[in-house]
């Protein structure tokens, strides 16, 4: 997989690609955008423009085929990122796509399959991963001063948290909890393990306004979430609690983690990058370049997308949305 320079080819230029992504492709040493694509040619001319990208598309084809490329960002809604990472596999080219990796496990597997014949790369823009305070979290965890973990709880409660193509389950995968909740539940995957059991009732439209579950990571941890996206409050918490201590956090803040032990309460480090998904780019470029392991690949990313799919399986059921 090692290369010299990762030379990037986008595909959807939306606010995603303008704050959180774009600026460390273009920052992280041994990383560059090469061309860009948008189907509105005009806004792909304008955003090469305003960043120094020699190239533009309007077909994502093109992009794909441009030899100058080595890697896709597929960063479309969630209802084209299989499309659009296969047909980069098949033209050689490795692949990173934006997160939910894609509206239903079936997808996923067709990504892995693709990128597994072709022999490139496929990593899943799930940034918490690599964010210092979510690190510095997971380290307490792992280093054991929670003690055994016993159980977790996650509430993520808003007025209002906007909408647009989220709340359309043919581009998104369903609503809000698709795209809000599949980050917390990949950062629980990787800090506490595996979900190994789920359920959970749903209420709202064909777009999910509400979700309660329960969980479970293997025999001995125990978990329960809400989220609701019309709820009287705004709240955003997950605590992680141990036989020795506790672990409290937001989910979508940028406040640190506070850690209760016997020993007392302390604030763990937590410093923002002011491109958020900086970290982890650089770890995936650093993978290509043959310099780091891999943390958030489709390997990983497909165990949270089974997990949505497995809370959402009967309310998709009785509004007809199937992705197979």
């Amino acid at each position: 997989m090692s290369m010299a320079r990762v030379r990037w080819g986008v595909i959807g230029l939306g606010d995603v690609v303008e704050r959180k992504s774009g600026p460390a492709l273009q920052s992280v040493p041994g990383s560059s955008i090469a061309a860009v694509m948008r189907r509105d040619g005009a806004r792909a001319a304008d955003f090469a423009r305003r960043h120094g990208v020699p190239r533009w598309y309007d077909d994502p084809q093109a992009l794909v085929e441009d030899e100058g490329v080595d890697a896709v960002y597929v960063a479309t809604p969630p209802g084209s990122h299989a499309e659009h990472a296969i047909r980069a596999a098949e033209a050689g080219k490795h692949v990173y796509v934006e997160k939910p990796m894609g509206r239903a496990a079936v997808e996923c597997e067709s990504m892995i399959d693709a990128c597994d014949r072709a022999g490139v790369g496929l990593f899943v823009a799930y940034y918490r991963r690599a964010l210092p305070r979510f690190v510095a979290a997971q380290a307490a965890i792992r280093d054991g001063r929670l003690g055994e973990i016993e159980s977790v709880r996650v509430t993520l409660l808003r007025r209002s948290a906007g909408g647009g193509w989220r709340l359309d389950p043919i581009l998104s995968g369903g609503g809000l909890f698709v795209d809000l909740a599949s980050h917390t539940l990949d950062w629980l995957d990787l800090a506490v393990g595996a979900i190994t059991e789920i359920g959970g009732t749903v209420d709202g439209g064909p777009a999910e306004s509400a979700v309660s579950a329960s969980f479970s990571f293997g025999p001995t941890v125990t978990g329960r979430g809400r989220w609701d996206f019309a709820a009287d409050q705004d709240l955003d918490e997950v605590e992680i609690l141990g036989s020795r201590g506790s672990l409290r956090m937001s989910g979508f803040g940028t406040d640190p983690a506070v850690l209760t032990t016997s020993e007392g309460t302390i604030q763990l480090p937590a410093d923002q990058p002011p491109v958020v998904q900086q970290p982890l780019i650089a770890n995936v470029v650093g993978s290509l370049l043959g310099q780091a392991e891999p943390i958030s690949t489709g390997t990983t990313a497909i165990r949270t997308t089974r997990v949505i799919d497995a809370v959402l399986a009967g309310h998709r059921e009785r509004h007809g949305i199937s992705f197979g």
